[in-house]
């Protein structure tokens, strides 16, 4: 999933886009709907007209109101649009997340709001993402975040998030929060995930033996010989999972410098939050309509 680099989506950038909550309704008005297109009461395709005491535009035909922020999160919000528009900028700007005490900061709201909208935002970013199953080569690497009990460290420390990713070479990353690392979820994860027949990379777990069976070709690397990446003669391919790696190193740090700790409970959200920056990350403008397209 290769995609070309687009400018710099600059602060200034931002507020000469939306400098007002009428800018950013105006918006929401032509994601949604259009300014021009079949009234759903009347049945005419005609324009619409920006109402003055409500959030709503009238149908130049009949005067029937749409509102465009009825059913999304901004239905009910006493939080200026422009405050959402701009939670979202910095959503789409920054390289390791942002907290709820910077959302705080920047928005000039109390906690629980800051709190609210970074949970909203990551729950938009995380419900359309649908890509086609991974193909080519793909590496596969499992991570355990968050945590650990005194006298006890490692991989199997209690308390712990484990997640899996699978990584397309040129392509996208998938990730998802697994209960365990046994060989029949592994299997389920990549079947959804993977096409068969997709040369796939992966460390020396024993569970993900069940790949060759399934019709994967499948290199492993030694990770407990120190190795991270190794050329395979029966499948002439290199194999590594340092790019999986990469992404969890990223995700690690971001979560103890920018978070502190994440629960297990929200875990999928902030995961979804980094796997959909990091395939976007060249269109900061682009990523930033794709999430308001979500409201």
């Amino acid at each position: 999933m290769r995609k070309s680099k687009s400018p710099a989506f600059s602060v200034r950038d931002f507020f000469a886009r939306f400098p007002d909550d009428e800018a950013c309704l105006q918006h929401i008005m032509d994601v949604r709907f259009g300014m021009r297109h079949a009234c759903r009461e009347c049945g005419v395709e005609a324009t619409f007209h920006r109402m003055t005491d409500r959030r709503a535009f009238a149908c130049a035909a009949c005067g029937d109101h749409v509102y465009p922020t009825a059913g999304t999160v901004l239905e009910d919000t006493r939080t200026p649009l422009q405050s959402w528009f701009y939670a979202i900028y910095l959503f789409v700007t920054t390289r390791h997340g942002v907290s709820g005490k910077e959302l705080q900061r920047q928005l000039g709201v109390t906690y629980k709001t800051a709190w609210r909208m970074g949970m909203k935002i990551r729950e938009l970013i995380g419900s359309g993402e649908d890509f086609d199953m991974l193909q080519g080569h793909v590496e596969m690497d499992e991570a355990y975040v968050g945590g650990k009990r005194p006298g006890k460290r490692g991989r199997g420390a209690e308390g712990k998030t484990i997640i899996m990713g699978m990584k397309q070479h040129g392509g996208p990353i998938r990730t998802v929060v697994i209960p365990n690392v046994k060989k029949p979820t592994l299997r389920g994860v990549v079947l959804k995930n993977v096409k068969p027949g997709s040369v796939v990379s992966t460390d020396e777990l024993m569970s993900y033996g069940l790949l060759t069976d399934d019709g994967y070709v499948h290199g492993t690397v030694t990770h407990s010989e120190k190795v991270w990446r190794a050329y395979d003669l029966r499948t002439k391919q290199f194999h590594s999972t340092n790019s999986v790696e990469t992404f969890w190193g990223l995700f690690k740090r971001s979560i103890c410098s920018t978070h502190i700790s994440v629960s297990s409970k929200y875990m999928d959200r902030y995961l979804a939050e980094f796997t959909f920056r990091s395939n976007y990350r060249v269109m900061q403008n682009a990523m930033f309509d794709l999430i308001v397209s979500r409201v």
